[in-house]
């Protein structure tokens, strides 16, 4: 049995999180770390990681970036990899952790979906096997009104993973109406939408000469993310230090 520490439990994800390890015969969460201690749960919750004292086998973070250098500091002191999942991290802070994973294993991914992660892998084929024919690339991201940012970082690690693999030979644009002239070959055209409680549907369209090809990815619910984090936990257990990515939990 895997023994999981739940930074953020009792956040929404955390919550979630907690529902869904109890269905799972594999891992179980021992402890959880959060500021707020006003719901009851199963498993000790301590208000930061330094009171912590359950052993634990890997940590799932879903808290928020002012968390990172107590979670990193657990973690290098204990020898406990941890699933970074928490946004918002500033340029400083990815090196933190970056320079942590040399010291003990970290997972983080820009969208925890498994589904998500192997459209990664996909459009890297086809961007391979379309783009040199002449097919116009195209990228649609739609949303909840409440979201902030736009683009999505999914829809950047989107795009990311169609350039990465044309030699990052491509450019991205976001917006058409302040400049009037045709479209270049060499673009990838990203436009957000947001609205009501879309929780998240990215579109990625290969289009050329009569004939178009479409890549569509729909989340129906955030558990998509919690059920890619338990599995990422599963997979980081017990590795070597490094820096890993959802890419790894789906090799194939």
């Amino acid at each position: 049995m895997i023994r999981v520490l739940m930074s953020g439990c009792n956040g929404k994800m955390g919550q979630m999180i907690t529902g869904l390890v109890k269905e799972d015969e594999q891992v179980e969460i021992v402890a959880g770390i959060d500021t707020y201690t006003g719901i009851s749960n199963t498993y000790p919750v301590f208000k930061s990681f330094a009171d912590c004292d359950v052993e634990v086998d890997v940590v799932i973070d879903f808290s928020n970036a002012a968390a990172l250098e107590g979670l990193l500091a657990y973690c290098i002191s204990k020898q406990v990899p941890a699933v970074i999942c928490s946004t918002g991290y500033s340029e400083e802070q990815l090196q933190k952790i970056k320079e942590a994973s040399e010291k003990v294993a970290i997972l983080k991914s820009a969208n925890m979906s498994m589904g998500i992660n192997l459209l990664l892998k996909l459009l890297k084929d086809a961007a391979k096997v379309l783009a040199p024919a002449g097919y116009d690339i195209e990228l649609v991201e739609k949303h909840h009104n409440q979201k902030l940012d736009a683009p999505s970082g999914t829809a950047l690690a989107l795009a990311d993973s169609i350039n990465d693999a044309l030699n990052n030979e491509y450019n991205y644009v976001y917006d058409r109406s302040q400049v009037r002239q045709k479209r270049d070959s060499k673009e990838i055209g990203i436009s957000a939408v947001r609205a009501g409680t879309i929780v998240g549907e990215h579109e990625v369209i290969f289009a050329g000469t009569d004939e178009v090809i479409e890549f569509k990815h729909t989340a129906y619910s955030r558990s998509v993310f919690g059920k890619g984090a338990v599995e990422a936990a599963k997979y980081l257990a017990g590795k070597p230090a490094g820096m890993y990515d959802m890419s790894d939990v789906i090799a194939f």
